[in-house]
């Protein structure tokens, strides 16, 4: 799986964020490409610090363990797969002021390639610096895929 901390896939990531307008249709899924884009903001934010989520119930702690490594390996993910409810965008969103928003995380979480100290994932624990950047190039990926972008 690329990392978003990798320059190539920094520069990929980016360059189809471009492509993005606000006539990009969804292949799948009840998301607008604003909500979209508000949506990819969010996991961004965790390990920048930027929101706290609460941690589930002990009994769902231990299923997300189950499902640790799928958030960073080379298996895409399906369509259609639920969401932490922290992260459904449901409103309407303005398209230009999500795409700027997300494009600066973007940049920030590259600015960070370099750190070795992360906060815990909330649902899932520790992961390395290698394992953010691959969770999160994947999940953007997926959603670019999923505006043909």
């Amino acid at each position: 799986m690329k990392s978003l901390f990798n320059e190539e896939a920094y520069a990929e990531i980016t360059s189809r964020l471009d492509t993005l307008s606000p006539q990009s249709q969804a292949q799948w899924g009840k998301m607008d490409v604003a909500q979209m884009l508000a949506h990819c903001r969010e996991p961004l934010k965790v390990p920048l610090g930027k929101i706290t989520l609460a941690p589930p119930n002990p009994v769902m702690k231990f299923l997300f363990s189950f499902f640790k490594k799928s958030l960073y390996d080379d298996k895409p993910w399906k369509h259609g797969l639920p969401t932490s409810k922290e992260f459904k965008i449901t409103d309407p969103c303005d398209f230009q002021k999500e795409k700027e928003g997300l494009k600066a995380l973007i940049n920030e979480f590259y600015a960070e390639r370099t750190r070795t100290q992360w906060p815990p994932h909330p649902f899932c624990g520790h992961f390395t610096t290698e394992q953010w950047g691959k969770m999160q190039y994947k999940h953007l990926d997926h959603h670019f895929r999923q505006f043909g972008a």
